[in-house]
């Protein structure tokens, strides 16, 4: 076997290996995913992802190695955007708890196949005319302001041209059939709501895919270190969707923080042909955007630091209280620190 495709074989087996079992062992029957099973889950695929980065560093260098955590780290934050997106669409198709993570899983297969599509595409636009990365730079930054301007997430179901066709073409029974997306009815196949909630998940992720691949060609254009950098970072979507769903409404400025990340990417690009940024400098740059948002997040959504109460920022149920000023800065103060202590750590490696 040829050493360039080790790595892809090794991918393929631990990838395909961990779907399997999640499939036919861990999730056979549908059933809600509790707190701490999401929890445990998510600790399993970030540890399988910063492993398979080890074995990246090892086999093809520490610089592989960098670009690969970089492109993770990007592509695992941008993901979390995805996260509100399917909570809206859960509840604008009303998909029963015990269906989301069938529907989940399904999704991110899919969602495997269009991305791979689109390096696989990027890869070869970019090797036949390496120009047009200054434009994908532009795209990162307009995508990025666009981003900061938004008022936050929006799902309108009737609005989607591929989900109408999909309403227009299949025939559809009114209410779910357990966890199927296609049942038979009198003599005929039927979709299920569950199948066109599928549909909007899929499309929905081709359009995040088109600013989230972009940004990690900003650290690399190898197509195995873009793939399987995508590939963790979309697995581990569906146990961060339930370990993240209820503290959703506190991530109050990371939609700030992605759209610096963006901006970032962008502005990497087009810098590349004047000046080098290392690949240090850049986890560095990721750990404190992502860091900063979300510490300033829960700082600021927590009650009892908060000393402004705006009705973005205020949460239902919890009584307001004036805490020190202090104790709040001391606690922003204390994560910065850490924050410029890694992406020091980071640059200096």
């Amino acid at each position: 076997m040829s050493e360039s495709l080790v790595p892809w074989v090794v991918l393929a087996v631990v990838v395909g290996g961990m779907l399997a079992l999640d499939l036919l062992v861990i999730h056979r029957e549908a059933k809600v995913v509790p707190f701490r099973s999401a929890a445990v889950w998510s600790a399993v695929w970030i540890s399988l992802a910063l492993g398979f980065g080890v074995f990246v560093a090892a086999s093809r260098g520490p610089d592989a190695g960098g670009e690969y955590l970089a492109g993770y780290l990007i592509e695992l934050s941008l993901s979390v955007d995805n996260v509100f997106v399917f909570a809206l669409i859960f509840a604008a198709f009303a998909v029963p708890p015990a269906y989301q993570h069938r529907l989940l899983f399904w999704g991110i297969l899919g969602a495997i196949v269009f991305r791979a599509a689109f390096i696989g595409a990027g890869v070869a636009v970019l090797a036949a005319a390496h120009w047009l990365i200054y434009l994908l730079g532009v795209l990162l930054v307009v995508t990025g302001i666009r981003l900061a301007r938004s008022r936050g997430h929006a799902v309108a179901p009737e609005r989607n041209p591929v989900l109408r066709l999909f309403r227009r073409l299949v025939p559809m029974t009114d209410d779910y059939r357990g966890p199927a997306f296609v049942v038979r009815d009198g003599g005929r196949r039927l979709a299920t709501p569950l199948l066109a909630a599928l549909v909007a998940i899929e499309t929905t992720d081709i359009m995040f895919a088109l600013d989230s691949i972009p940004a990690v060609f900003a650290v690399t254009t190898d197509p195995f270190i873009v793939f399987s950098s995508n590939m963790f970072a979309i697995l581990g979507l569906r146990s961060l969707y339930f370990l993240l769903a209820g503290l959703l409404v506190r991530f109050v400025y990371l939609k700030l923080g992605l759209a610096a990340l963006l901006a970032f990417a962008g502005v990497k690009i087009l810098a590349s042909s004047v000046v080098d940024i290392p690949i240090g400098l850049s986890l560095a740059a990721i750990v404190v955007i992502l860091g900063g948002s979300i510490v300033a997040s829960l700082v600021a959504t927590d009650p009892r630091w908060s000393t402004r109460r705006s009705p973005l920022l205020r949460l239902r149920g919890v009584p307001r209280r004036r805490p020190t000023v202090a104790a709040a800065r001391g606690w922003a103060a204390a994560g910065a620190v850490v924050l410029l202590v890694l992406a020091l750590v980071i640059a200096l490696d």
